[in-house]
């Protein structure tokens, strides 16, 4: 019977085995890779200028220091080999597996948007638009993080070569480096390659601050070693000597970080605590903490200057203890104190995710196949998305608040030259010349992808070239509103096209309202009248303002009649017996209205407020016409009554005498979504409740939604309260929205 040890033993045999031959394979892997580029890349240039196999030799370096795997580094060579094959994906894929053929094809096309993106013809003021576009196609394409890592360790490559050969350094290139992948290097936690785009770029952009940082780091250097080695060698003997196990190394100095400590807390060079600094490996959190203790009893602490990162983990995921104390010569020394496991975290960040990638079944890096293999991909892929999507956050809030689809939720497409849109998933040509500008977007009838012709609905690509074919004049189209046809899927063209229809029915309101104050300025002889000015008199902002609300209906052309006419003098009282006439005996007087202690004057019911009983009437004295009666309510009678109060006159309704009572005609307006029928289904309610329709004016207003009718139908009544009871069943119709009395 084997005991539990060597039933042990004999379990993890074959894992042993199994791990070993997965490190073979990909080491001849990464041999082959090599072997099969070198013939493609030899004497190749790159467009930085450098060469192409020495620039793959110096990423696949890169990836080695950061613990990349063999297979990783193998992509790094079929990524520039495929620059110079005719269909690279369909080669790599039969050659090295489907796995790196994907790898292949996504990081040569998010490597020519970028050199698209550069080159791109935008202004200075474009140019952070530009990178933060860039910054976002980063994240659009980092659904693989492998294509994040041969990106970054490519971008240092560059950058170390033109620091070698001492050649100029394009701006746009080391820009792009500090704010776009440096920023990202350290959201991902992957210190060796942050500190070094950093100090890079500052080299090439700033050469004047980055000379006098490292002249100042230079003066003195031997004497400053060699107090921070005899500061490391009695640390250590100290920890050693209270039984903790540790590694104490010197700290390196980075010079950009020390010029922004400089610049950003106005301190002396002297008073950087980064120049002297040491780092403390142990194996665990509580030797940490135990080390911290024995520092601070070794050493006076400077008030102010403790983080503990490991109770409080920064943004990345990195945990520390950093503590500055000052030596012997009361010189400021920084310490931080970590585990090793801590250590590689902050030296390689979550590029050790990749695992998830590039293990298969058969295990890699530690990750054994088993049971719980699916929680352990599904871990590492959370942790890579937690922190892209953190970086997303460090440059713009989110909308949502929760991080979801920032990868699948937006596209990077370029205009002809070169400059890049953002747009939504699933955009059209449409959205993309909305976009880049609105009356483009009005004027578009046609497409270009990538040099061929497309349909305007057909959905857009990442990295895809979009070209608008245009005409001179003229708007979108109402079918681009219809959902189904999808031609749009960005809710800020759906917008401006709405906008465009609204305008379009603002503009025939308008049109309909001056041709009716023009015909009423001819038929007074005002035409010289300014429209401005007639508008400004009447209390609207302008002409425009006018026509708009005379073109509804909602604004009687009374209104300015009464503007335009003098006020007409009081009749005399020859006048108002003149304006007396005879009827018969018993015969009811006309419309059925009594003028309270005069006898037998002429009435007219007013076309503006249309009374009926038992609508509260008024009258009002006018000249050669009689007494027009009003409703109380009318607001033409209320201006009138307010400017001439001694031509109001009392008045009722009489009583008809008779078989037949006198009919009077009301207006009603209805508004309703516009259908066919619409105007019939109407009509028959008003027929059904034995009411004649004496009149009928429509107007429709199309919209996204298919139309907007509005409707004033002329009825005769004997008694207005019915009016009420048939207002409520013309409410029923189908798509009527509201029937009232004007």
């Amino acid at each position: 019977m084997k005991t539990g040890l060597q039933a042990g033993h004999d379990s993890a045999a074959p894992i042993v085995q199994l791990v070993d031959e997965h490190a073979a394979d990909e080491a001849a892997q990464l041999a082959r890779a090599r072997a099969f580029a070198e013939p493609l890349l030899a004497g190749r240039a790159l467009d930085t200028g450098e060469d192409a196999l020495a620039h793959a030799d110096g990423v696949a370096a890169v990836l080695q220091q950061i613990g990349a795997a063999p297979s990783m580094r193998a992509a790094a060579y079929l990524v520039y080999a495929g620059d110079f094959l005719n269909k690279p994906e369909e080669v790599v894929e039969k050659a090295f597996g489907p796995s790196h053929a994907s790898l292949v094809l996504h990081t040569r096309k998010l490597v020519q948007i970028q050199r698209a993106a550069r080159d791109a013809k935008v202004g200075e003021d474009q140019r952070a638009l530009q990178t933060e576009r860039v910054r976002k196609m980063l994240l659009a394409f980092s659904r693989d993080l492998r294509v994040v890592l041969l990106r970054l360790a490519s971008r240092l490559q560059t950058l170390r070569y033109h620091a070698a050969t001492r050649r100029a350094c394009p701006e746009v290139l080391a820009r792009e480096s500090m704010q776009v992948f440096a920023p990202l290097a350290n959201r991902l936690g992957i210190w060796q390659i942050k500190w070094e785009l950093e100090d890079l770029s500052f080299r090439f952009l700033q050469p004047d601050d980055y000379r006098t940082v490292a002249r100042l780091l230079d003066e003195k250097r031997v004497e400053r070693e060699q107090r921070v080695e005899a500061f490391r060698v009695r640390l250590m003997a100290q920890l050693r000597a209270h039984g903790l196990r540790a590694e104490v190394q010197g700290r390196p100095k980075h010079l950009y970080s020390i010029w922004k400590k400089m610049q950003g807390k106005s301190l002396d060079f002297t008073r950087v605590f980064d120049i002297r600094a040491m780092r403390v490996i142990v194996d665990g959190v509580p030797d940490c903490y135990a080390v911290l203790s024995r520092v601070h009893e070794l050493y006076r602490p400077v008030p102010g200057e403790f983080d503990d990162y490991i109770a409080k983990p920064k943004a990345n995921g990195y945990q520390s203890l950093h503590t500055v104390v000052l030596d012997q010569d009361d010189r400021a020394v920084e310490v931080q104190i970590r585990t090793r496991a801590m250590h590689e975290h902050a030296e390689h960040g979550v590029a050790a995710h990749w695992a998830y990638k590039e293990a298969g079944t058969k295990g890699y890096a530690g990750v054994v196949a088993g049971a719980d293999f699916d929680a352990q991909v599904a871990e590492a892929r959370k942790a890579v998305l937690r922190q892209l999507l953190a970086w997303e956050r460090d440059f713009a809030a989110p909308s949502t608040g929760t991080g979801e689809g920032v990868f699948d939720d937006r596209i990077y497409v370029f205009t002809p030259d070169a400059a890049v849109v953002e747009l939504p998933a699933g955009a059209t040509p449409i959205d993309f010349a909305y976009a880049v500008h609105t009356d483009l977007g009005h004027r578009c009838r046609g497409a270009k992808v990538d040099g061929a012709m497309v349909p305007l609905n057909t959905p857009l690509k990442s990295g895809q070239t979009v070209e608008v074919t245009a005409i001179k004049e003229g708007g979108p189209s109402l079918d681009w509103l219809n959902a189904e046809l999808g031609y749009m899927r960005s809710t800020r063209s759906r917008a401006k096209v709405r906008a465009w229809f609204n305008a379009l029915a603002l503009a025939g309101t308008i049109a309909r309202g001056r041709e009716a104050v023009e015909k009423l300025l001819q038929r007074e002889g005002r035409t010289a009248i300014k429209l401005d000015d007639l508008a400004a008199q009447l209390g609207f902002r302008n002409a425009d303002a006018l026509f708009e609300v005379v073109g509804k209906d909602e604004f009687s052309l009374r209104h300015i009649e009464n503007l335009l006419r003098p006020a007409e003098p009081l009749p005399t009282p020859d006048e108002v017996i003149a304006l007396k006439r005879t009827r018969a005996e018993g015969e009811s007087p006309k419309g059925g209205v009594l003028v309270v202690g005069v006898e037998s004057l002429l009435t007219t019911l007013a076309r503006c407020c249309r009374p009926a009983p038992p609508d509260a009437i008024s009258g009002y004295v006018t000249r050669g016409k009689g007494v027009a009666i009003h409703r109380r309510d009318c607001s033409n009678f209320r201006e009138m009554a307010a400017r001439s109060p001694e031509r109001v006159i009392a008045v009722e309704w009489g009583v008809p005498r008779g078989d037949k009572g006198a009919m009077y005609p009301v207006d009603v307006m209805v508004e309703a979504a516009d259908r066919q029928g619409l105007l019939r289904d109407i009509s028959e309610v008003f027929a059904k409740e034995k009411m004649n329709v004496a009149g009928v004016k429509t107007q429709t207003v199309r919209d996204a939604q298919g139309g907007t009718a509005w409707m004033t139908f002329t009825i005769e009544v004997a008694d207005a309260a019915r009016l009420a009871q048939v207002l409520h069943l013309v409410g029923r119709v189908a798509g009527v929205r509201s029937a009232r009395r004007k």
